[in-house]
């Protein structure tokens, strides 16, 4: 489902994280952007210029432009906004109530290991690949979308509610594969339905689109401060509620969708290939040595990218950050501050260096991180969530608008689809992957831990949880076996864990009981986790400030500036 940009191309729906939609609007009125010169359409000879009666009419009034290439519908009413706002709100409220607290939740609770958590969080890659073939292939020809998002929402809500019963790897990672298969095509729905009600999406769209931010922001933050009440002590990690939540919002959100505004298929009647759905045609922008440096970059620094998504809030936890699920809500509120300021980074640094600060970023944060865990300081994590911004902006932000920018004209939304495909479906499946493989080798029973964590409250443990304790001097280490029924019970029985030849440990014949308040959680060793996707991203950085060349824009007949233009 497609809706025409102001300029003539073709706006992209292809799922995200967090806003990358968004972004890609909130920037694409390319006038406003130092980049804009760049771009055919402010050029007369171009294949965008003006054409009919707007070809003689000054370049600083060439209104017609928006109106012609706009869409159909009528300017939006306020009624509208409100109802696209909660909309937008809602839809939000589904991802962030589970995802970021679901590591700590299948650690603590459910007992996975390291690889297990890495594959659970590489379902919303994998349905990052899948949607657009149901969006295209299916929603965008057949059906209402307000009646797809509503049937989508009822099932992906009750995958969502399945999702607190299970307590098996095989079972989980199934179920919420089902919800996220449902869920991601979602993203691009909303979208579509607010574009239909939009005369200019570049101006219209951001204002309804913050409020997923805004949604994130206050999902996180609100789940992490009920946590810290009594009543509800860590149940956003001790219980499955985050996806209770997940599952009423989703549900709540089905029944509003049928309230929304009527949004026919657009490519009713219209033949759509596999090929052309995946955005597979700009392939061909891979002759061009520069795209395909560009290409492999992302995809590559997508890897140890995915380590913060999958990993951090398991760390903050570890370490003792106080309100550990709240905090990470900082990184979205430093995106819409640089949101804000990208346009001046954009005037003095340009497409590869915009690029290259953002892979800093990733190098710079993953070191704050092994920072915090060998100082034990909470500063270091602080800084390395807020950078989020700028990991987050001037990565993705910058891959949008250069791939809209050497995309010819009738494969932007195609090559738009590419990138997403190359980044956030195979990159973050490969990362998600294989996060979960190193922080899995560098945890016990791998390795030795050099740290480990007080848990005051015993009702926290569970069978199979890897304990260490302090006896005669010796430290040792084991797996829980059985606990006492009450918390009043003093001892544990515990499987002792022996060293295993040159690395690691395996189960022993002894079981001991082990008081309870004697028991320490080990650690993993994530300055050694850190490490590697500090190395990885700063190595992808080095690869491609090394081989990226920046072509030069052509210049030889430049248009004139325009009133709104902006000037360097």
């Amino acid at each position: 489902m497609r809706c025409r940009h102001p300029n003539g191309s073709s706006l992209p729906e292809a799922g995200n994280l967090h806003h990358q939609t968004a972004v890609r609007l909130d920037l694409a009125n390319r006038r406003r952007l130092p980049l804009a010169s760049r771009f055919n359409h402010e050029h007369p000879s171009g294949p965008m210029a003006a054409k009919g009666p707007d070809r003689d009419r000054p370049p600083g009034r060439r209104v017609g432009v928006s109106r012609r290439h706009s869409s159909p519908c009528h300017t939006m009413k306020p009624s509208i906004r409100i109802r696209l706002s909660v909309m937008m709100f809602l839809e939000y409220v589904i991802w962030a109530s589970w995802y970021v607290t679901m590591g700590r939740y299948l650690e603590n609770v459910l007992n996975f290991s390291k690889e297990q958590i890495g594959l659970v969080y590489n379902t919303t890659a994998v349905a990052a690949i899948i949607s657009p073939i149901f969006v295209g292939m299916v929603a965008d020809r057949f059906f209402s979308t307000e009646k797809v998002l509503c049937a989508a929402h009822l099932l992906g809500g009750a995958f969502a509610l399945l999702l607190t019963r299970v307590e098996t790897f095989g079972v989980f990672y199934a179920v919420l594969l089902a919800h996220t298969l449902c869920y991601m095509p979602t993203l691009a729905l909303t979208n579509s339905i607010s574009f239909h009600q939009m005369k200019d999406p570049s101006k219209e769209f951001p204002s309804i689109r913050v409020l997923g931010t805004i949604s994130w922001i206050v999902t996180v933050w609100g789940i992490g401060q009920l946590a810290q009440t009594d009543a509800l002590k860590e149940f956003d990690v001790r219980t499955p509620a985050p996806f209770a939540i997940a599952g009423v919002a989703s549900i709540l959100l089905a029944f509003y969708s049928l309230t929304l505004p009527h949004t026919p298929p657009k490519a009713k009647g219209q033949k759509v290939s596999l090929w052309d759905v995946l955005g597979l045609d700009a392939l061909r922008m891979l002759r061009e040595p520069s795209f395909a440096v560009f290409i492999l970059s992302a995809f590559l620094i997508c890897i140890p990218l995915s380590f913060y998504f999958s990993l951090a809030p398991i760390c903050f936890g570890d370490l003792g950050l106080p309100n550990a699920t709240g905090a990470t809500s900082y990184g979205q509120m430093s995106e819409i501050f640089f949101m804000l300021v990208m346009p001046w980074f954009f005037a003095r640094l340009g497409v590869k260096w915009m690029l290259g600060v953002g892979m800093l970023s990733w190098g710079l944060r993953y070191l704050l991180f092994l920072l915090g865990y060998e100082s034990g300081a909470f500063w270091p994590l602080y800084v390395g969530i807020v950078l989020h911004g700028i990991c987050y902006d001037f990565f993705f932000v910058t891959a949008y608008i250069y791939t809209d920018q050497k995309a010819p004209e009738a494969m932007r939304a195609k090559a738009q689809g590419f990138i997403a495909l190359v980044t956030l479906g195979l990159g973050m499946l490969a990362g998600t992957t294989l996060s979960g493989k190193v922080s899995g080798w560098y945890s016990f029973p791998a390795v030795t831990p050099e740290k480990s964590k007080p848990v005051a409250d015993a009702s926290a443990w569970v069978p199979g949880n890897y304990v260490m304790w302090r006896a005669d001097g010796e430290t040792r280490f084991g797996a829980l076996e059985a606990l006492p029924e009450t918390n009043a019970g003093e001892t544990a029985r515990v499987r002792v864990y022996v060293p295993a030849g040159d690395r690691g440990y395996e189960p022993g014949e002894e079981v001991l009981e082990v008081p309870l308040n004697a028991l320490e959680k080990p650690l993993p060793r994530w300055d050694s986790i850190w490490k590697i996707a500090a190395y990885g991203a700063l190595a992808v950085l080095m690869l491609f400030v090394a081989v990226f060349r920046e072509p030069k824009a052509k210049t030889a007949e430049p248009a004139a500036p325009t009133a709104d233009a902006t000037t360097t």
